[in-house]
């Protein structure tokens, strides 16, 4: 009960109109900056960072620039969404598995059909997690803590097992698509060693690795415009676009065929989001996996299937709320985002950790308030926008493709300042483009990109720390489940493959 009150109590003060006032204004800014591709949340909150001494001179406290950083958290993480459907170019890495479903429904004049199951979803997964982090949170501090290296790489490994499928029943182009994946997550330096890694051409561009951002617009931006082109060349691609108040409703009531994704991504983004270093973009992407692999018709994903954009935005929005947890009650932030908060946190003088909850909860409470009101304030924004979306359908595709071509080339040069990855972007959605042409899913490609940095450092530290002993993955009692059941899940396709082949046999 005493929870309960606090956070009422929190929520009241949330809800003072200098506080709803920048909740709203945070919202907006964040949809901006998470649609933006190159930006995401974590250029949104730190370039806003400055602004936020402005607000604390008005109010005295930091509980309203708080209050305002979040919100831009939150915004953006419901902003990517709405490139990713209606652009095909994800606006932030957290968006990528959104493109894979929301872009074939928007493609086939079902665009709010995607923004609404994203825009319910995300409400879904961050109320969810709201809830989650009010009522459990020493206790998943404390969980979090427990995951070592040989825990985290075990969960990577269930993540990979998981996209196994995504390329569709031809297995060998998958696994070839999961290699070069790998292969490009290890250009530059050794984690370990610090010796150079497939720096091709000793050009220094390669030194800092192939960033992921480079890659997801390369290959859904340049990548995507380039086989619309192609496959558009004796008519027009413009997509048809006529959606009323009474679609959008109908939109709404749909959704309820997307629970599972929904309840799916909320409770494992949020288990994803808590343990540092992992984020919301693992996060989503695991969800998407999780929910073809359960899903009753796993060959429409990929297509048009509204659980495949429930499941990774209810994901994001639930592993934003997750990643504050570690960084309120350990110091310790679960994102880069959160990273940057922290450092807000510090700078208005507070101690995040353990005796914050204690010590400071006339912060606390309207901070965790502020969630539930920012979650409201995005969900109605967006679904109230969603004509304004829909606007960048109806637009000719020769208008549209020099769009998406300048899109991609100013989000990647605001993301990293640097020619070099611009001209890397370019080349990657050429090789892309190539790739479609031959039948190779890029999919598994791009979510290899993203575990491989995260995998590859837990597995070496395990090994040292076991002295070379492939055990440690088996012998751990949290461990040792995943790796089995992640083992499980990639023989899964084989076993089937075999089956088929010897029904037809027979």
């Amino acid at each position: 009960m005493e929870i309960i009150a606090s956070l009422m109590q929190g929520i009241l003060i949330a809800l003072e109109p200098i506080n709803l006032g920048l909740a709203i204004i945070g919202v907006i800014v964040g949809l901006f900056v998470g649609a933006m591709p190159g930006l995401g949340s974590v250029n949104g909150v730190a370039i806003l960072l400055p602004f936020t001494f402005v607000i604390q001179s008005f109010t005295g406290g930091a509980t309203s620039p708080m209050i305002f950083l979040a919100s831009i958290y939150y915004g953006a993480m419901y902003g990517g969404a709405i490139s990713s459907i209606t652009l095909g170019i994800p606006g932030a890495s957290t968006a990528v598995a959104t493109t894979f479903d929301g872009r074939p429904l928007a493609l086939a004049g079902k665009a709010h059909v995607a923004l609404v199951a994203a825009a319910l979803a995300s409400f879904a997964g961050g109320t969810i997690s709201n809830v989650m982090f009010t009522a459990f949170a020493p206790l998943l501090a404390t969980v979090a803590l427990s995951f070592g290296d040989p825990e985290v790489f075990a969960l990577m490994l269930l993540a990979f097992a998981t996209f196994v499928g995504l390329g569709g029943d031809d297995i060998p182009k998958t696994i070839f698509s999961i290699c070069i994946g790998l292969v490009l997550a290890t250009v530059g330096f050794d984690v370990v060693s610090g010796e150079p890694r497939l720096v091709f051409f000793d050009i220094t561009g390669f030194s800092h690795g192939i960033r992921f951002l480079v890659l997801a617009i390369g290959v859904y931006g340049i990548g995507e415009m380039l086989w619309t082109i192609n496959t558009s060349r004796y008519g027009s691609s413009m997509t048809n676009v006529d959606v009323t108040a009474r679609a959008i409703i109908d939109a709404i009531k749909e959704f309820r065929h997307a629970w599972r994704g929904t309840v799916i991504g909320s409770f494992l983004g949020f288990f994803v989001g808590i343990l540092p270093a992992a984020g919301a973009t693992p996060g989503s992407l695991m969800a998407y996996g999780v929910a073809k692999l359960t899903s009753s018709d796993p060959k429409s994903y990929g297509k048009g299937a509204v659980d495949g954009v429930a499941a990774p935005e209810a994901a994001n929005n639930s592993a934003s709320t997750g990643a504050m947890l570690p960084m309120m009650t350990l110091g310790i932030p679960g994102s880069p985002t959160t990273a940057v908060l922290l450092a807000g946190m510090v700078i208005w003088g507070l101690q995040p950790g353990p005796l914050l909850f204690a010590n400071q909860p006339d912060f606390v409470w309207p901070l965790i308030g502020s969630f539930y009101i920012s979650n409201v304030v995005a969900v109605l924004i967006n679904l109230a926008f969603i004509p304004v979306f829909l606007w960048m359908l109806r637009m000719p595709f020769t208008i549209l493709a020099p769009l998406i071509f300048v899109l991609s080339l100013v989000g990647t040069y605001a993301a990293y300042q640097d020619m070099f990855d611009v001209w890397l972007m370019v080349l990657v959605g050429v090789g892309a483009f190539f790739l479609r042409l031959l039948d190779y899913p890029v999919a598994p490609a791009v979510l290899a990109i993203v575990l491989g940095p995260i995998a590859e450092p837990k597995l070496r530290q395990s090994l040292l720390f076991s002295d070379g002993d492939i055990m440690i993955f088996f012998n751990r009692p949290i461990a040792g489940p995943i790796t089995v059941i992640a083992i499980v899940l990639i023989l899964l396709p084989l076993f089937k493959l075999i089956r088929d082949k010897m029904r037809q046999t027979a």
